[in-house]
């Protein structure tokens, strides 16, 4: 659904000859010696362990959250933009307001609001770019408490004369608070053969100001920006211009004691760009639920050699749209682990103890329930396949299998417990894998592919 309704119905961009082609922006990873932001004093393992802590708190989250009923529910070149990975989180550089001021957000598929820190802010994360001030911009504006733009937000609330306010809470109590508003978005880019900018700007993007925002956020970013499936995300807000199309290629990242920090930027395309296509392009139905903040996928059964294992979790999800497939497993790229109900993660785990030659060891502190002891951050394991409804994605030991300390290697899909009502697919697993969301026809693309070469743009 295009939101005409709330003024986006223009894109300006600089002059230069590369228009709404695509564009570029060259990010840093946070633990890169070149990134202004580097700690020298964290050490891989400490991020590691943070970024597990951060999964484990949001896929508390995500499980409270996807306990629901599903129902049935001009075309320009494309926006490109790279992404650069944190330990579980990738970041993405935006421009906000009028004059546009540069903000570092996380691209988040499990969000659907779009939110950063503004002034005054009564209680804020610490972050390291300057806070929001959006009496510096010409072109910010509150949203009404009855507008169509504020219908359009969950948790919303009217305190103040005629100002839309929302909250958004997590299951590690993180949350943020503040005031729904329009705003220009800014994207700056340089394609991928020149180094030349072209400026893509988006009047009236609903968004979040908070001024009240507090939990697990790590102080490299100033927010989030929701890529979810709901009216009031990115996507739909952008589909003038990108007709529900994304697609991203997540870099590999080696959080082990033993590695380098990664410098390769990851890429995430908006439209045309973002068709994925080719022999080797494996395709799933994304189910339409209710609420459609998430993408559910129907994961069928697990393959460890030629043990297969039946999928079955606690959810009673099912969707008209597609044919009756169970809803059972959310793809969340702001998820680090991948999840699974206790049941079939026993199975799972059972198969590759007998798979494994190797010592097992158990993790001091009680996160991870297979682990070896290890020299290097890559197990002799097998690999996993994912059999979701009609594509059968591949897993290799890099996307199952992390170093979390120095000697000791753990399998990276976890147990969500026994009341997991499903799954969470994690970025770990979808690294190395150009992945392309179609939300006109419900299709999820997996496409194997090395995403440090960016040959595939």
């Amino acid at each position: 659904m295009a939101f005409s309704q709330l003024a986006l119905v223009s894109c300006t961009k600089s002059k230069t000859n590369h228009g709404l082609n695509g564009f570029t922006l060259d990010l840093i990873h946070r633990d890169s010696p070149l990134s202004p932001y580097y700690d020298p004093s964290i050490t891989p393992s400490q991020r590691f362990r943070n970024a597990c802590q951060r999964s484990f708190s949001r896929a508390s989250f995500l499980k409270k959250a996807s306990s629901v009923h599903p129902t049935g529910t001009t075309f320009n070149d494309g926006i490109q933009a790279d992404i650069s990975p944190m330990p579980g989180e990738y970041l993405m550089n935006i421009s906000i307001g009028t004059p546009p001021r540069e903000t570092i957000v996380i691209a988040d598929t499990g969000s659907d609001l779009t939110w950063i820190q503004c002034k005054p802010c009564t209680q804020c994360f610490k972050q390291i770019a300057p806070l929001f001030d959006s009496q510096k911009s010409s072109t910010y504006k509150t949203v009404g408490c009855h507008s169509e733009a504020c219908e359009m937000v969950r948790n919303k609330y009217c305190v103040r004369k005629d100002v839309c306010e929302y909250q958004v809470r997590y299951g590690d109590g993180s949350h943020s608070i503040g005031d729904i508003a329009f705003e220009t978005f800014t994207f700056e880019s340089t394609t991928s053969n020149t180094k030349n900018v072209d400026s893509i700007s988006i009047p009236n993007v609903v968004f979040g100001c908070g001024h009240d925002n507090a939990g697990t956020f790590e102080n490299q970013s100033t927010g989030i920006v929701g890529l979810g499936g709901s009216k009031i995300s990115i996507i739909r807000q952008l589909d003038k211009q990108v007709q529900g199309r994304f697609s991203y290629c997540l870099t590999p990242v080696d959080l082990s004691p033993s590695s380098s920090p990664p410098n390769a930027t990851s890429k995430i395309h908006f439209g045309r760009k973002a068709v994925v296509s080719g022999p080797d392009v494996i395709t799933t139905p994304i189910i339409p639920t209710d609420p459609d903040i998430f993408y559910f996928l129907n994961l069928e059964s697990i393959s460890v050699g030629e043990k297969k294992l039946e999928f079955k979790s606690n959810s009673q999800l099912n969707s008209s749209a597609t044919g009756g497939s169970p809803a059972n497993m959310i793809i969340d790229s702001g998820t680090t682990l991948t999840y699974l109900p206790s049941q079939p993660y026993e199975k799972l785990e059972s198969v590759l103890v007998e798979s494994i030659k190797g010592k097992r060891k158990y993790d001091p502190r009680g996160e991870f329930g297979l682990c070896y002891e290890s020299k290097t951050s890559v197990l002799d394991a097998p690999n996993i396949v994912f059999h979701f409804k009609d594509g059968d994605v591949e897993l290799l030991p890099m996307n199952t299998f992390s170093e979390i300390e120095e000697g000791l290697t753990c399998l990276t899909i976890v147990d969500g417990g026994p009341r997991a009502k499903v799954g969470v697919y994690g970025n770990l697993a979808q690294m190395n894998f150009l992945i392309g969301y179609d939300l006109v026809n419900h299709k999820l693309s997996f496409l194997p592919t090395d995403c440090t070469n960016h040959s595939y743009i």
